[in-house]
């Protein structure tokens, strides 16, 4: 399934304890980085229990990185570990993804805020870049382009706030909400409308306003929760309706 890593040196004779301890830093890295790309992609759907010697015998590794590796993505909210199921690959309810886009509201609009007065041309010139990209896909509908493009958009912007704990907390964040990009793409509407509100972000951004870029960036980011709430709120009548019927008859 995937490509062989090399096994870990032993102990007897290896190379000095600081280069065994970058080697194995760099296995569970890379185990890591594979697990994380294939939950975000897809390819590990939440519920999917990860067993410890599958992974280890299909990396060609000792548990000892897959343990820290399956540590370090509970940490980023991709995995939960229960002491007689293991590791399962995590996943949200609704609930958790409205406050998710709740939380991702809250940092992003204070990160324009911050960055609005500290853009430099640089930075602007990259937003404009990728909006570009972002229309460039959205035309040829390749829609995996078009995520690429619109978080790097995003991570621009709190990357541009100075703040590098905001940001560092916004990158878990966005860590744990890859895997719901498209069901916010569903629930948004289409690619298109996607495009003209980052158009209208932009513009404000240019014009150095951070009142309308955070009123922008904020109704931005509302709609999937907001689209989420009203469809669990039909979804629970619809329910209650068919539950009334069934007894009446």
């Amino acid at each position: 399934m995937r490509d062989e890593r090399p096994p870990e040196s032993s102990e007897d004779g290896g190379p000095p304890a600081t280069t065994r301890r970058l080697d194995n830093r760099t296995l569970w890295e890379q185990v890591r980085e594979e697990l994380r790309d294939d939950i975000l992609g897809g390819q590990l759907a939440p519920g999917t229990v990860l067993s410890e010697v599958a992974l280890a015998e299909s990396f060609g590794v000792s548990r000892g990185p897959i343990r820290e590796a399956l540590s370090r993505l509970e940490s980023d909210g991709l995995v939960t570990i229960t002491p007689r199921r293991g590791a399962i690959v995590a996943d949200l309810t609704p609930d958790e993804f409205i406050e998710a886009y709740q939380v991702r509201e809250a940092l992003e609009t204070f990160a324009i805020r911050l960055a609005v007065p500290r853009l430099g041309e640089a930075e602007l010139a990259r937003l404009r870049e990728l909006h570009a990209e972002m229309v460039e896909h959205a035309t040829g509908g390749e829609v995996n382009g078009f995520f690429d493009a619109n978080t790097a958009f995003h991570d621009v912007i709190v990357a541009g706030s100075g703040n590098r704990k905001l940001h560092e907390t916004y990158r878990v964040l966005m860590d744990q909400m890859g895997r719901y990009l498209a069901r916010s793409l569903t629930l948004r509407g289409s690619l298109e409308k996607s495009i003209t509100e980052h158009s209208a972000i932009l513009e404000a951004v240019e014009a150095g306003d951070s009142e309308r870029a955070v009123r922008l960036l904020a109704d931005h980011i509302e709609v999937p929760q907001r689209v989420e709430v009203e469809t669990d709120e039909h979804d629970a009548v619809t329910n209650r309706e068919i539950t009334t019927e069934g007894r009446e008859h």
